[in-house]
């Protein structure tokens, strides 16, 4: 069976001229951008010469969703196969490279379900209620041991990524989409709905991404989450498509499905998950960073320690000589490559609270350090278990009738990434009870 992923690698350019990807997630993260109408278009644009998969007739949308679960389900049995079989993981060949990956998707992750923060407003038309659930369950009913942006922020901080990478800018692509898309969804209904129902179909990259970062240690909570929640039975693939069925309009059809179809082709703008994960140069990463670093430290070395005739203050002065550096210290004896790293004396330089460099790099660094000099060499790995962030609820006071403006106040801290602050999650627990759309446990 061929091997199924929802993204088809699109590489379509972002807008050369104007702000930055960055900057204009930014400025959507504030609020409405003036311009985000005229960008949305703008990619709504690109867009259209990206073909998709979806059926012609949307009463075979059922089908077609069914269908793409099998083929992923098929395709990640005939993975867990060829792993049984001894094959290496597909996507991450040491954990530096998952740790990248994370890093690289974290302006995706940090506004998931972003895209449907319009459909707050529709509360009171039952019509919404499925585009409201699948974003109330985005930001975990306002619990924040289940807030999709607070597991992934906890995640990278168990990692010890607390300074953002510096990313390429095309990185901030779908993060800006679902951000456009949330704040003028009024007007793009349609284009919503459908890159709705792209999101939530559950794509095999998912799994694989799950299983292989448990294998790394690395907690895979927030993506095990998706693999449930967002399953075609019941899940947001689900509701996704009762969604379109409920807000499409008997006189127009086929022009609300044509715009549908074209939403939905937003999310293949951009780089694929596999071709993202697969770019990741491990020895490029590290001498990045030693650059970044040499900055700093080309002033705080003694010159009594000479690799190949150089002081390291002398390697540290020089732009682009981080590569001789490597070189140099594999020459001198102190990185042994393709050994336990803690045999080399580079290593024990570095890790621990009494090595002499100590806090000198980052976790992620020192990640990057580890893999270079393993180069292959495996350790024995112990799965990491999730930390203990669990924050208990606080019990709020039934608040008296809220107004229409109230309701306003409380959307407005479940914008962007403001719904993972605690005045976020206390906002998007009122708002349950202010619209009456709080789901009773059973009992």
């Amino acid at each position: 069976m061929t091997v199924m992923t929802r993204k088809t690698a699109a590489m379509v350019p972002a807008s050369p001229t104007g702000p930055t990807l960055q900057q204009r997630y930014h400025a959507l993260l504030e609020g409405p951008d003036p311009a985000g109408v005229a960008w949305l278009n703008e990619q709504l644009s690109r867009a259209q010469r990206i073909p998709d998969d979806l059926p012609v007739n949307p009463a075979q949308l059922e089908a077609w969703s069914a269908d793409h679960a099998a083929q992923v389900a098929g395709a990640y049995a005939l993975y867990l196969e060829q792993r049984r079989e001894g094959a290496p993981r597909r996507y991450f060949a040491n954990r530096a490279q998952a740790i990248w990956f994370l890093q690289q998707v974290a302006p995706t992750k940090a506004v998931d379900g972003a895209w449907l923060y319009s459909a707050l407003r529709h509360w009171g038309d039952p019509r919404y209620h499925g585009l409201i659930r699948t974003y109330i369950e985005e930001l975990g009913s306002g619990d924040p041991r289940c807030n999709h942006v607070l597991i992934y922020q906890r995640l990278m901080t168990r990692l010890g990524c607390l300074d953002p990478l510096q990313l390429d800018d095309q990185r901030y692509l779908q993060g800006t989409v679902q951000l456009a898309l949330g704040r003028f969804g009024e007007d793009f209904l349609p284009e919503v709905i459908g890159y709705n129902l792209g999101y939530e179909q559950p794509p095999l990259h998912l799994l694989i991404t799950t299983y292989e970062l448990a294998e790394l240690g690395i907690d895979g909570q927030y993506f095990q989450l998706h693999v449930t929640i967002d399953n075609a039975a019941s899940g947001h693939a689900q509701l996704a498509i009762q969604a379109l069925r409920q807000l499409c309009p008997a006189d127009s059809q086929g022009e609300f499905y044509q715009r549908v179809r074209l939403g939905y082709r937003l999310n293949d703008l951009g780089v694929d998950t596999p071709s993202l994960i697969s770019s990741f140069d491990l020895e490029a990463e590290l001498i990045q960073a030693l650059e970044h670093k040499r900055n700093f430290g080309q002033f705080m070395h003694s010159d009594r320690c000479r690799l190949q005739g150089r002081t390291v203050n002398q390697w540290l002065a020089e732009p682009g000589a981080m590569p001789g550096f490597l070189d140099a210290l594999q020459a001198q004896g102190w990185i042994r490559r393709g050994e336990d790293p803690a045999q080399s004396r580079w290593w024990k330089l570095v890790e621990g609270p009494s090595a002499p460099m100590y806090g000198v790099f980052t976790a992620y660094e020192k990640q990057l350090w580890h893999d270079w000099i393993a180069a292959g060499w495996q350790s024995r790995i112990k799965r990491v278990l999730p930390g203990s962030w669990d924050v208990p609820l606080q019990s709020d006071e039934q608040p008296a009738k809220a107004t229409q403006a109230d309701i306003e106040t409380l959307i407005e801290h479940m914008s962007g990434n403001r719904h993972a602050a605690p005045e976020g999650l206390l906002a998007t627990r009122a708002y349950l009870r202010a619209t009456g759309l709080i789901q009773e446990e059973p009992r």
